[in-house]
């Protein structure tokens, strides 16, 4: 790919930096083509790519050369090609869902007082596999690797809200007798879905509550829920509420999913 700047005195700081202003062109129309609706049309790739007609036309055909993007032969735009697609796929299968929810929790609960975790679906029920406590918040009502009831905790709720009801229905009969309470009522699980989280307030504990918000993988589906304990005046004053959505949101997109949690 040539670059659009001379690179004439031959000088190997030139051809680095034009070197690697080539990459960053092509680089911002693939990224172009990836959050476009559909295939795009040469001036409107121009348009967006704040560049000439004729320099977005030398990219788009050095990248449909690469098989990075390809161009329909009847209406000429442009969209993503074979290898743009395999790489994007390639990079989804490395990325870990429950490790990034993991990653902004624990940047989470250094930021606000509550205690803030991750918690993954097993046959028992919603489990704690990453538990991270606030300087600021110190009572444990919670430990790693602890099965949380099905319908007394805002985990649970939020998993009901987006698993197979067959699914629940089996976990419910092997968690213990004392952690059964009543199932969530069908507007209840709307209620969870449409604002993207649940939300117990002195719950199961007095002057506490418990917040939790759903990952989405690639696939769009729930990956893990991650969750917060804290006090209700606090949560309150400080917006751990949206503070707890926003990271899931970032989660769920870096992740791969096409929505967040929000």
């Amino acid at each position: 790919m040539k670059s659009d700047h001379s690179d004439d005195d031959g000088s190997s700081a030139g051809k680095r930096s034009t070197t690697i202003q080539s990459v960053s062109i092509a680089a911002r129309f693939l990224d172009i083509l990836a959050r476009a609706d559909g295939p795009l049309a040469l001036g409107e790739v121009a348009r967006q790519g704040r560049t000439g007609t004729s320099t977005a036309h030398r990219y788009m055909q050095s990248l449909v050369r690469e098989r990075l993007v390809a161009q329909d032969p009847m209406t000429g735009r442009y969209d993503l090609g074979p290898a743009a697609l395999s790489i994007g796929i390639g990079a989804l299968r490395r990325i870990e869902p429950i490790e990034v929810a993991a990653r902004l929790m624990k940047t989470l609960a250094s930021e606000i007082a509550a205690s803030c975790g991750v918690a993954i679906w097993t046959d028992q029920g919603p489990t704690i596999i990453r538990w991270y406590r606030s300087s600021d918040f110190s009572i444990s009502t919670v430990s790693l690797g602890d099965v949380l009831p099905l319908d007394n905790t805002a985990c649970g709720l939020v998993f009901q809200a987006y698993l197979p009801r067959e699914t629940v229905a089996a976990a419910r009969k092997r968690q213990p007798a004392a952690f059964r309470g009543n199932p969530p009522s069908k507007e209840a699980l709307d209620a969870a879905r449409q604002a993207a989280g649940v939300e117990l307030n002195e719950h199961l504990f007095s002057l506490l509550t418990g917040k939790a918000a759903p990952v989405f993988n690639a696939q769009n589906e729930i990956a893990c829920v991650v969750t917060t304990v804290s006090f209700v005046k606090t949560a309150e004053a400080t917006g751990h509420w949206n503070a707890l959505r926003a990271m899931a949101t970032q989660a769920s997109l870096e992740s791969g999913a096409s929505r967040g949690s929000v």
